[in-house]
């Protein structure tokens, strides 16, 4: 019963938090910031490791990582001079996690 009551709430969403949703789904939908965020994903990594492992200009990491952190997708964690990036939290992993599990799933023959 509590399972059918979470759905129905889930279809009872506000269109405040349909939108923020859909803004959150379409910062991930880019396949430059869903990199950015995979990268720093299994620890705390630097602007200019990212840039580097990305074969990307820092300004251009850095202007993502601006999106990113605005709409929470990732936090930036300052050690002296240096900031580094991560997850959020375990709703961003879970979330990115189970979406490269989904597309690494072979398909089946009706597809």
């Amino acid at each position: 019963m509590a399972l059918r009551t979470a759905a129905i709430e889930r279809l009872a969403i506000t269109d405040d938090r349909a939108s923020e949703l859909a803004d959150l789904f379409r910062l991930l939908g880019d396949a430059t910031r869903l990199k950015i965020v995979l990268a720093c994903m299994d620890a705390p990594t630097a602007v200019g490791a990212i840039a580097e492992r990305l074969k990307l200009s820092l300004s251009l990491v850095s202007h993502h990582l601006r999106l990113l952190r605005a709409a929470r997708i990732v936090r930036a964690d300052r050690q002296g001079k240096q900031v580094f990036y991560s997850a959020a939290d375990d709703h961003i992993s879970g979330i990115v996690s189970a979406m490269l599990e989904h597309v690494a799933e072979p398909r089946g023959v009706d597809d």
